[in-house]
C-alpha cells in the first residue's frame, strides 16, 4: 500500500537499466516496493514476471536451479542448468525479482551478470540488504514509509490518513480491532507513533497488533519507554537497525516463556510449518507436544507467525527479519545443533513415509505437501552433507523422494543431489581413512542411489551416464543379491532401451522387470510402473492384444489403490494404442482423463504428450484446422519442459505436420500454428480438452489482439511491408540489432521460422480486425 513515488522511482529506474536492487534494512519493505513493481509493469514484460524467492536457499550450489524451478522450466537434457536458464530467456522480454540476495551476494551478482549478457531484453529487480556490484546496476535505497507532512500544523484525520504510514497502521489496527478508526481525537498519537518506529512498515505492522491488549495511548506510551532506555545503547548500529530490533524485542519480552522458545525453535524451518512438524520438532524439554497447538495460536495472535491457508493444511510462516531473530535467540539457548537435527530427521522420515505412500489415494495430498516443504527437505539435505557420517542419511532421503523429484519436474535437482551423495568422501567402496569410513554409503544404498542417478539421466536423455552407473548399480545388487535394487535395475534398463527404440531389448527387460522381479516381491507400484513401458513396448512391436491387456491391468491396479500419477501416463499410452486400433472417440476421452489427473501436479511433460496424441488423432480424422492449433500450442509446450518428443514417437508428430500443411496450405496453416503459439498454459489446456471457442474465432494470436507487444506489432508490419533490418531499424529509429532482437521474439512467440510467415500472419491480423474474412481464412 502507498510508495506511489518510490514505484514511480523504480519503474524509472527499470526504463534505464537492466539490473535495479533495493537496498536498505530488513521490514524497510524492500520485498513488498518489489513485488507492487513487479505487479504493475506485468504488461509490459509478455513473456512473464518472475518472483525468485532466495531467503530460504541456503545452498549455493541450488542459485541456478531454483531460479529454473520457479520459472517452471523442466529441462530434460544433459545441458548444464545456467545453460537451460540462458537459452530460455536468450529471447524472451522478461523481468526477474531476486528478493532477498544479501545471504547470496556473489552468487547473485554472478547469476545476474551472466544472464544480463546472453538475453538482452531481460530485466532484473533484486532486493538486497546491499548492492550486488555488478556492471550497469543502478541501486535505490528504499526509505521508511513517508511520514506525516512535517510542514503541517497539527493537520485533521482526513489530510494525515492521506499518509502511507498511518494508512498502513490504519489498516492493520483494523484488523486486530474492527472498531478502529483515525479520529481528530487519536490522530495526534498516531502521528507521533508512527514517527516513533521512523515509518518502517514491519516495525508499523508489529506495534499495531498491540492494540488487541492496550489503548492507542498506552501502546505509544510503552513505545516510548522503550526506545527512550535504547537510546542509551550502542551509539554504532544505525537508528533504523535500533528501532527495529526495540520492537522484536518488545514483541518477544511480550510472549510467555514458552511462546519465546517456540519463536525461537520454529525458526529452523527455511520455509514455514506446519502443526505437524512443530509437534514433532519443537516439543520437549520445556514444551510438551499437546502445549504446541495453543502456543502457535499465540504467536498467529502476536504476527510472530503467519497463518498461510494450504490447500490441504493451514502453514506458519515467519517473516525472515523474524525468522533471523529467532535464529539469534536459539543459538544462544545452545539447542541450535538439536533443533536442526531434530528438523534434519523430521523430513527425512517425512520423505520415506511419502514413498511409503505415493501409490494411493492420498497421492496429490502427498505431492502438495512436499511441494510446499521444499525449502525444508533441500535444508534437511545440506544438513547432512554438513555432518560427518551423515551422507548416508542424504543418499536414503533423497533416494526416497525419486517419484517427487519427477512428478514435480526437478529431475536436475534430484539428479544433483544424488550425484553430491554418491561423490562425499568415503562414498566410494574402499574408503581407507576414518572420516571416509564414517561417511561411506552400505552398499544397498548406494545400488539404489546409483539406479535413481541411472533413471534420472535417461529422463533428462543422457543415455551415456545412465548406462555407466546402472552397470555400477547392477553388479552392487547382484553381489549383494538385493533382489529389490535388481528389480530396479531391470526396469530402468528397459527404460532407457524404450526410448532409444531398442524395442526388442525393452521388451525382454521390461517383461523380466514387471513378472520375474517386481511381482514375485509383491512390488505393486513397481509393478505397474514396469507394467505400463512394458505395455508401451508391445505396441510398437505390433503386439496390439498384448499391449490392450497390459494397460487394462495397470489401470485396474492403479484403480484399486487411487492412484492418479501412474494412471494419467497408463491412460496418455493407452489412448495412443486405442486410436491405433481405429477408435478415435475412445482415444480422446483417454487422453482428455489423462490431462485432467496430470492438473494437480503441474505436469507439462505429461500433458505435452497427450496433446501430440490429440492432434495426431485431429489430423487422422481429417479435422486439420485442429491439428494445426494444437501443434502450435506444442511449440510453448515442449520448450517449457526443456526438451522434445522422444524419438520413438516422432513419426507420428511429422505425418500429422505433413499432413495438415497439405490439407490447409502453408499460409492456413501457418497463421493457426501462430494462434496456438499464442496461447499459455491454461488456454493450451481448455483448447486440447475442447473448452474454447471454434478455431476460426480470434484468440491472442491472430485475432483483433496479438501476443506481440505495440513496438513488436509495428516491426512485424514492416517486415510484412518487406523492409530489410536496416530498413526497418532506421524506420523505428533503433539500432540493427535491436531490430533483429524484435523479429526473433516475433518468431519465437509466434512459433515461425520466416519473415514470409510473418507478413501472411499481419495479413490475416488485418483483415480480422476489418472484419473481412475470418482470420485465418483464406483470401
Amino acid at each position: 500500500m502507498g510508495r506511489r513515488r518510490e514505484i514511480a522511482d523504480v519503474r524509472q529506474l527499470l526504463t534505464r537499466s537492466r539490473v535495479v536492487t533495493l537496498t536498505g534494512p530488513g521490514g524497510v519493505g524492500k520485498t513488498r516496493l518489489a513485488s507492487r513493481v513487479a505487479a504493475d509493469v506485468r504488461r509490459a514484460f509478455p513473456d512473464g514476471v518472475w518472483l525468485v524467492e532466495l531467503a530460504a536457499l541456503q545452498n549455493s550450489e541450488l542459485l541456478v536451479q531454483t531460479v529454473i524451478d520457479t520459472l517452471e522450466i523442466q529441462d530434460r537434457t544433459s545441458r548444464s542448468p545456467m545453460r537451460v536458464l540462458i537459452d530460455h530467456l536468450r529471447d524472451r522480454r522478461a523481468l526477474l525479482v531476486l528478493d532477498n540476495c544479501e545471504h547470496l551476494l556473489g552468487e547473485t551478482a554472478v547469476l545476474a551478470g551472466e544472464l544480463l549478457r546472453a538475453a538482452p531484453d531481460l530485466r532484473i529487480l533484486a532486493t538486497s540488504r546491499q548492492a550486488l556490484g555488478i556492471v550497469g546496476e543502478q541501486t535505490m535505497g528504499v526509505p521508511p514509509m513517508p511520514l506525516p507532512g512535517s510542514g503541517q500544523q497539527d493537520p485533521a484525520a482526513d489530510a494525515l490518513a492521506g499518509s502511507d504510514a498511518v494508512r498502513l497502521f490504519t489498516d492493520r489496527a483494523v484488523a486486530v480491532l474492527p472498531g478502529f478508526t483515525l479520529t481528530d481525537d487519536n490522530r495526534g498519537v498516531v502521528e507521533r507513533i508512527v514517527r516513533r518506529l521512523d515509518g518502517i512498515p514491519l516495525g508499523i505492522e508489529l506495534a499495531a497488533v498491540r492494540l488487541r491488549v492496550l489503548s492507542i495511548g498506552q501502546l505509544y506510551d510503552r513505545l516510548d519507554d522503550r526506545f527512550r532506555l535504547l537510546s542509551a545503547g550502542s551509539r554504532t548500529v544505525m537508528p533504523r537497525h535500533q528501532t527495529l530490533r526495540a520492537l522484536i524485542d518488545w514483541s518477544h519480552a511480550l510472549c510467555t516463556e514458552q511462546e519465546r522458545l517456540l519463536w525461537a525453535r520454529a525458526s529452523v524451518f527455511a520455509d514455514g510449518l506446519d502443526l505437524d512438524a512443530a509437534e514433532v520438532v519443537c516439543a520437549g524439554d520445556g514444551i510438551d507436544r499437546d502445549e504446541i497447538i495453543d502456543l502457535v495460536a499465540g504467536l498467529v495472535d502476536k504476527s510472530v507467525l503467519i497463518r498461510e491457508e494450504q490447500p490441504s493444511r493451514v502453514r506458519y510462516r515467519l517473516l525472515e527479519t523474524i525468522r533471523q531473530y529467532g535464529l539469534d535467540r536459539l543459538r544462544e539457548s545452545g539447542e541450535e545443533a538439536r533443533l536442526r537435527r531434530a528438523h534434519r530427521d523430521y523430513y527425512r522420515d517425512l520423505a520415506v513415509h511419502a514413498q511409503r505412500e505415493w501409490f494411493g489415494p492420498d497421492q496429490v495430498t502427498w505431492f502438495e505437501r512436499l511441494r510446499s516443504e521444499h525449502g525444508n527437505l533441500r535444508t534437511a539435505l545440506d544438513l547432512c552433507f554438513a555432518t560427518p557420517g551423515e551422507h548416508a542419511q542424504a543418499l536414503i532421503m533423497t533416494t526416497a523422494l525419486r517419484y517427487y523429484w519427477i512428478a514435480a519436474g526437478f529431475l536436475r535437482e534430484g539428479r544433483t543431489w544424488v550425484e553430491r551423495g554418491l561423490a562425499s568422501p568415503g562414498a566410494s567402496p574402499g574408503a581407507s581413512d576414518a572420516l571416509d569410513a564414517s561417511d561411506a554409503a552400505p552398499d544397498d544404498v548406494r545400488a539404489l542411489a546409483l539406479c535413481m542417478l541411472a533413471r534420472l539421466a535417461i529422463l533428462l536423455n543422457d543415455f551415456a551416464a545412465a548406462e555407466s552407473v546402472l552397470d555400477e548399480s547392477r553388479a552392487l545388487a547382484e553381489r549383494l543379491g538385493d533382489r529389490a535394487i535388481i528389480a530396479q535395475v531391470r526396469y530402468v534398463s528397459g527404460l532407457a532401451a524404450l526410448f532409444q527404440e531398442k524395442l526388442p531389448d525393452a521388451l525382454t527387460l521390461l517383461t523380466e522387470a514387471t513378472y520375474d522381479w517386481y511381482g514375485e516381491l509383491g512390488d505393486e507400484m513397481g509393478m505397474v510402473n514396469s507394467m505400463m513401458y512394458l505395455a508401451i513396448a508391445r505396441s510398437f512391436l505390433g503386439d496390439s492384444g498384448g499391449a490392450v491387456a497390459l494397460f487394462e491391468e495397470c489401470l485396474r491396479r492403479c484403480g484399486a489403490r487411487g492412484e492418479h500419477w501412474f494412471t494419467s501416463y497408463a491412460k496418455c499410452g493407452y489412448g495412443l494404442e486405442v486410436w491405433r486400433q481405429g477408435d478415435p472417440a475412445r482415444a480422446i476421452e483417454l487422453e482428455h482423463e489423462s490431462i485432467r489427473l496430470k492438473e494437480p501436479f503441474n505436469d507439462g511433460l505429461g500433458i505435452a504428450l497427450c496433446v501430440e496424441v490429440l492432434a495426431w488423432i485431429a489430423a487422422d480424422e481429417d479435422d486439420c484446422e485442429r491439428a494445426a492449433l494444437l501443434l502450435g500450442v506444442l511449440g510453448p509446450l515442449w520448450r517449457s519442459v526443456g526438451g522434445s518428443l522422444f524419438h520413438y514417437l516422432r513419426t507420428f508428430h511429422e505425418n500429422c505436420e505433413r499432413k495438415a500443411r497439405d490439407r490447409l496450405g502453408a499460409r492456413r496453416f501457418d497463421s493457426i500454428m501462430a494462434r496456438g503459439a499464442g496461447l499459455d498454459l491454461r488456454q493450451a489446456v481448455a483448447v486440447a480438452l475442447g473448452e474454447t471457442a471454434p478455431v476460426d474465432e480470434p484468440s491472442g494470436a491472430a485475432g483483433t489482439e496479438s501476443p506481440l507487444t505495440p513496438r513488436e506489432l509495428e516491426t512485424a508490419r514492416l517486415v510484412a511491408r518487406g523492409l530489410t533490418n536496416k530498413e526497418i531499424a532506421a524506420a523505428l529509429v533503433i539500432s540493427r540489432r535491436t531490430a533483429e532482437g524484435h523479429i526473433e521474439h516475433i518468431m519465437n512467440k509466434l512459433g515461425f521460422k520466416s519473415r514470409t510467415q510473418i507478413a501472411v500472419w499481419v495479413g490475416e491480423l488485418d483483415r480480422a480486425a476489418e472484419g473481412g474474412a475470418a482470420p485465418g481464412g483464406e483470401a
